[in-house]
């Protein structure tokens, strides 16, 4: 595939992932109103758990006060910016997808910190006495691509 081929694809992997984000948003906010239910037990490790994240991951650097949001979504604008740029230039369809991913979830959590001054973060999941962090599908993109980007460098250059 051509580097224009791969870049095009890098940006549907991203539009498809700020859709299915901001879609499963609009259902927990406005369909399910989890925000009032608090709550939804799916499965003995799964809950939907309404979670309104003002600071980054895990909800580190919640502390900025009002400003806190614009600042941490001014920072994501720039930080997607660097991953067109890189998108562009890409060499694999598992890179492009990769960045795609992780950009349209940047872009999904952006939306959310401009719209409502935190994030919508909604799954849960525990087991064993183990409880991870409340995240949303953005958060799982963005794990996901990094991950992918990780496993790209580790992976000799003729594979993908």
């Amino acid at each position: 595939m051509t580097r224009h081929g791969r870049m095009v694809f890098g940006l549907l992997c991203g539009i498809l992932v700020l859709a299915a984000d901001q879609a499963s948003k609009y259902c927990v906010l406005h369909v399910l109103h989890l925000p009032e239910i608090g709550q939804i037990v799916l499965l003995p490790v799964l809950n939907l758990t309404m979670v309104w994240n003002r600071g980054v991951t895990f909800g580190l650097l919640g502390g900025f006060g009002r400003w806190g949001g614009p600042l941490l979504a001014a920072a994501a604008l720039l930080i997607v910016a660097g991953l067109i740029v890189w998108l562009r230039r890409a060499e694999t369809l598992l890179v492009a997808a990769a960045l795609g991913a992780i950009a349209g979830g940047a872009i999904g959590n952006v939306i959310d910190r401009l719209r409502y001054g935190a994030v919508v973060d909604f799954i849960h999941a525990h087991a064993f006495g183990w409880s991870w962090y409340v995240f949303n599908v953005a958060d799982a993109a963005i794990v996901c691509g990094v991950a992918a980007l990780v496993l790209d460098s580790l992976l000799p250059r003729h594979v993908f």
